[in-house]
């Protein structure tokens, strides 16, 4: 059975309740309270494998900031979210690009740079950063060593064990990967070009507590080393006293340069590099919502338990959109769970 969608005649069993573009950990959670509200649900992502950055980037990370977990892993937390998720067995597409969103009046048609058309009632978008890669330093032999003793992130702590590390950076990453080697490493040296830290209060007073070196106001000038790292020249930034130091990798944590790629073309209403929203977390564009990272309201924090609830505003609002009869409010989940469907 075909219907009527302003995007010509669509099969039915081809439209979802929700598509949600990005399979992160705000993603997989709006899923879940999608399908915990009875909705037909499709989640869409870039990669190879759901979970966002917390699979691409630091799976053996652990995250200290998530409700009800003291501590975390990352690669554990994305399989909570998709076991929790995946009650209500929704449609997953992986390794898809969506690159344009059309929106008619019953309708929300996304289409892949693999020329494929997804249609769905409506949209939360739940990208994250967007496309993103790791900012660099422009010295030479830096390009060349990419790989080579030189990382951005950690997807096995065991490669550290017993080597020298040198952690370049004064943000989250650095200190938590400071506290996450502590052990594995052999030693840890972190530099940092200001004694002004961007990480968590609590992680830099547990780092300075520990046999961790913390150098500030200090930067890299020379990276030695032909077919892997040998050591790096530092300097510190006031005095200009120099320093040779030997390691046996390197992580940098100087941050990402994001993009929102083909997002930009939709017709969103953005504020830099992300996409506005209201406290109902409505885009612009009517049926399509947003949460996580990729959304900026006035007070917003970029927190995976801000983003949380951001999805959960989406999905149940999606839910009324989508279902005049109900009502944005589901109450408590204990008191009225769906049966799950097969989709």
């Amino acid at each position: 059975m075909s219907e009527a969608t302003g995007f010509g005649d669509v099969n039915e069993d081809d439209i979802f309740d929700v598509s949600i573009i990005g399979g992160g950990p705000v993603g997989l959670y709006a899923a879940y309270y999608a399908g915990l509200r009875g909705m037909k649900v499709k989640i869409i992502d870039s990669l190879a494998q759901l979970g966002g950055q917390l699979t691409a980037l630091y799976p053996e990370k652990l995250i200290f900031d998530v409700a009800g977990f003291p501590k975390v892993f990352a690669k554990t937390l994305v399989d909570n979210l998709t076991e929790q998720a995946f009650q209500y067995n929704p449609a997953v597409v992986l390794e898809e690009k969506i690159v344009t969103l059309e929106s008619s009046e019953n309708l929300v048609k996304l289409s892949s740079e693999k020329s494929v058309s997804h249609y769905s009632k409506s949209v939360i978008i739940t990208a994250g950063v967007g496309a993103f890669s790791p900012r660099k330093l422009d010295l030479p032999k830096f390009n060349d060593l990419e790989g080579k003793g030189i990382e951005y992130f950690v997807t096995d702590k065991s490669r550290y064990a017993g080597k020298r590390l040198l952690i370049v950076g004064g943000g989250d990453s650095a200190f938590d990967w400071a506290l996450n080697l502590h052990g594995v490493a052999e030693s840890i040296t972190l530099i940092h070009r200001t004694d002004k830290f961007r990480a968590h209060e609590d992680t830099v007073v547990k780092v300075l507590e520990l046999p961790i070196t913390v150098k500030t106001f200090h930067e890299v000038k020379e990276i030695h080393g032909d077919d892997y790292i040998k050591g790096l020249t530092i300097y510190h930034n006031k005095s200009k006293d120099e320093e040779f130091h030997e390691v046996d990798e390197v992580l940098m944590t100087l941050g990402f340069l994001t993009n929102l790629g083909p997002i930009k073309q939709w017709g969103l209403d953005l504020s830099g590099n992300a996409i506005k929203v209201n406290s109902r977390m409505e885009t612009s564009i009517p049926r399509v919502y947003g949460a996580g990272d990729i959304v900026d309201y006035e007070g917003k924090l970029k927190l995976i338990a801000t983003g949380f609830g951001e999805a959960a505003i989406a999905a149940n609002h999606a839910k009324a959109l989508v279902d005049p009869n109900s009502k944005v409010n589901p109450g408590h989940s204990s008191e009225n769970v769906p049966e799950k469907k097969a989709h």
